[in-house]
């Protein structure tokens, strides 16, 4: 019973996926409007670059992995720039595991949203974390995109986004163009290096896996026969539902509280 507690399973017509709660993090993609946040988390989830612009309300992603037997999920929040409820983007803050916050690079203004949702996620943390006694590192990628612009078109120097990572050793900071995928990869690959998570979750490090083989995707064996040098891999959960909002307080509360196990969440259903 108590392993069963442990488990989120997910299931997708026939497939259903078992990952251990304490392999669930949530990564939390925040900044200022047209700044390219969707256009890196496609990056991410299927390396594509969309040219129309569409406002995010807020869209919800999972990825699960199996890397060497061992399962692992990744949610994706990929928040509104305009964030019409500050206490909603306190939620999102609250339980977040990583973090990436991005600007554009040809856009001041952005900048010094990127600075002021630092300061918010490093104040929201803290409360969470004397209330938790909690001791773990927050892991936070600043990411200035659009850096295919050309140096005439830059707003905000170099210097000035490492500044903001100077003095955190869990904090880095990259330039990078989602348009033109340049250093997208070794982004990512920091960013879960910083989270002391596998770095095959990395877009570029494990074989992307098509929900058709889902049963046998968590399977210790699993292998496929194309691939022999290769132990980790990826998939997307094509109808993954955001947890509610509700769930999510209960989670906050719970840590807070102490109350069941502590990285326990609502059980998400891929139907």
């Amino acid at each position: 019973v108590q392993d069963q507690a442990m488990m989120k399973t997910m299931s997708g017509g026939n497939c259903t996926l078992n990952v251990p709660a304490k392999n669930s993090y949530r990564m939390v993609v925040l900044g200022a409007s047209k700044v390219g946040k969707s256009s890196i988390v496609s990056r991410f989830l299927n390396g594509r670059f969309e040219d129309q612009y569409t406002p995010t309300i807020e869209d919800f992603h999972r990825k699960v992995y199996n890397i060497r037997g061992d399962m692992y999920q990744l949610d994706i929040l990929d928040t509104s720039g305009n964030h019409p409820f500050p206490a909603m983007r306190r939620l999102s803050i609250l339980t977040g595991d990583v973090f990436i916050l991005v600007f554009s690079l040809d856009n001041r203004e952005s900048f010094d949203e990127v600075k002021r949702l630092q300061k918010q996620i490093l104040e929201v943390k803290s409360c969470l974390k004397n209330k938790t006694k909690e001791s773990a590192d927050l892991p936070m990628v600043i990411c200035g995109n659009k850096n295919d612009h050309g140096e005439i078109c830059r707003k905000v120097r170099s210097d000035e986004g490492e500044d903001l990572v100077s003095s955190d050793e869990n904090c880095a900071y990259f330039e990078v163009s989602a348009k033109k995928n340049t250093n997208v990869d070794e982004m990512f690959y920091v960013l879960f290096s910083m989270a002391k998570l596998p770095h095959e979750m990395s877009p570029a490090l494990h074989r992307k896996i098509s929900i058709q083989y889902g049963d046998a995707f968590q399977q210790k064996s699993f292998r496929m026969r194309r691939v022999k040098d290769m132990d980790a891999y990826g998939m997307i959960s094509p109808f993954a539902r955001r947890p509610s909002v509700n769930s999510d307080l209960k989670y906050i509360k719970s840590k807070v509280l102490r109350e069941g196990q502590s990285r326990e969440r609502e059980k998400c259903t891929i139907q």
